[in-house]
């Protein structure tokens, strides 16, 4: 199924163990993991599709929303003109592009495209 524009599409999570992390979520949750490299595994069977990126950072909030939007600068220019401030310019991932942004509240959100 196609994502749809402004849906909240996927979530990313924070893990400081890639390893112990698969066998917890695996073992409770049943969800299937699949790597992309050393850093980063995305789940599934879970009711959303997500991933957890690999930190050495302390965690504090380790949850990181990800919306779809068909046309990024569109978007993007919207969430710069609502208020929003960007934290992480556009840059290209497997699978399409994306950007980070900071709401008036501080939370950190990402939205993603698939088209380049």
């Amino acid at each position: 199924m196609k994502p749809e524009d402004c849906h909240i599409n996927y979530i990313e999570l924070l893990a400081h163990d890639l390893v112990k992390t698969k066998v917890f979520y695996t073992a409770v949750f049943n969800w299937k993991f699949t790597d992309y490299g050393e850093h980063y595994i995305a789940f599934d069977n879970s009711g959303m599709q997500g991933g957890f990126e690999k930190t050495t950072a302390p965690i504090v909030n380790g949850a990181l929303i990800v919306l779809y939007h068909s046309n990024l600068q569109e978007i993007k220019t919207k969430v710069v003109e609502a208020g929003g401030l960007i934290s992480k310019e556009i840059f290209e991932f497997p699978g399409g592009r994306r950007f980070h942004f900071l709401d008036p509240s501080g939370n950190d959100l990402a939205i993603w495209s698939d088209n380049k």
